[in-house]
């Protein structure tokens, strides 16, 4: 299968690192030009010097914007060097905390940066989207959307009212040659990931790899493939989603999580 996104303009929001990176030099290698996204302008500089080392002739270019709040929304949009026809609502923050202990602060920072940044930009984009007969929306949610993790129930809710959000958009723009998809990634080798276990590999000695199978086998020992999954491997879904091919595809949950989520369907 020959992925071509010639002509086709892709956001992918939180795109300097990570599965967003990974997604961003998907699209960019399928001929899409490239929007990189990140909190600060010197990491979206960084992250354009190194797709095009990777993807030769990558179109790209770079907007700064911190999506916790609407002005970061705004600001991004403003930064847009044209039309959109592929949005990957990728941002979002996630870590382990009690529920007891998170308070109405840290729900609403996960609720801005997890849930309205994609609310913000769909709702800017999707009309010129319809408008001209094709388009792509994907929401990064995550296996914890539906296996909410008892450490983690702030992070999980959001990733759960991604699932209704774009369900909910992909019948708005029902027949326009728009579709809207969510990906759901279980336990990724990402650079999030990494961080969360540094402290653990210097202690150990163990590489992040070795350190990722452990935590799936006995974190996540529903997962079939019993190893975490690469960013690259995540990437391969998304970039499928926003391809022409995937043009039977709208309203969907599909599942990059290695079988943790111990159902058929």
């Amino acid at each position: 299968m020959k992925i071509d996104l010639s002509g086709r303009t892709a956001l992918v929001t939180a795109s300097t690192g990570g599965i967003g990176y990974a997604i961003a030099k998907g699209l960019a290698a399928g001929g899409a030009s490239v929007v990189l996204n990140g909190r600060s302008e010197a990491r979206v500089a960084a992250a354009a010097a190194t797709l095009r080392d990777e993807v030769a002739g990558a179109s790209l270019h770079g907007a700064a914007a911190d999506l916790s709040d609407a002005a970061g929304a705004r600001r991004l949009l403003d930064a847009l060097p044209g039309t959109v026809d592929i949005l990957v609502n990728n941002a979002g923050i996630f870590g382990p905390l009690d529920f007891y202990d998170t308070d109405d602060a840290t729900w609403e920072r996960y609720w801005q940066t997890n849930v309205m940044s994609g609310v913000r930009l769909s709702r800017a984009l999707l009309p010129g989207m319809v408008e001209r007969g094709w388009g792509r929306v994907a929401f990064v949610s995550s296996e914890s959307a539906r296996n909410i993790p008892v450490d983690m129930i702030h992070y999980g809710v959001t990733k759960t009212a991604l699932l209704g959000l774009s369900r909910g958009l992909a019948k708005r723009v029902a027949g326009s040659g728009v579709t809207v998809n969510s990906v759901l990634p279980g336990p990724t080798l990402s650079d999030g990931f990494a961080e969360m276990m540094r402290e653990e590999s210097e202690r150990t000695g163990k590489p992040i790899e070795q350190l990722g199978t452990e935590f799936v086998r006995s974190q996540r020992p529903s997962s079939v493939l019993q190893r975490p999954a690469t960013v690259d491997e995540v990437a391969h879904m998304v970039v499928y989603l926003c391809s022409p091919q995937a043009s039977a595809t709208s309203g969907a949950a599909l599942r990059v999580d290695g079988g943790v989520v111990d159902d058929i369907v």
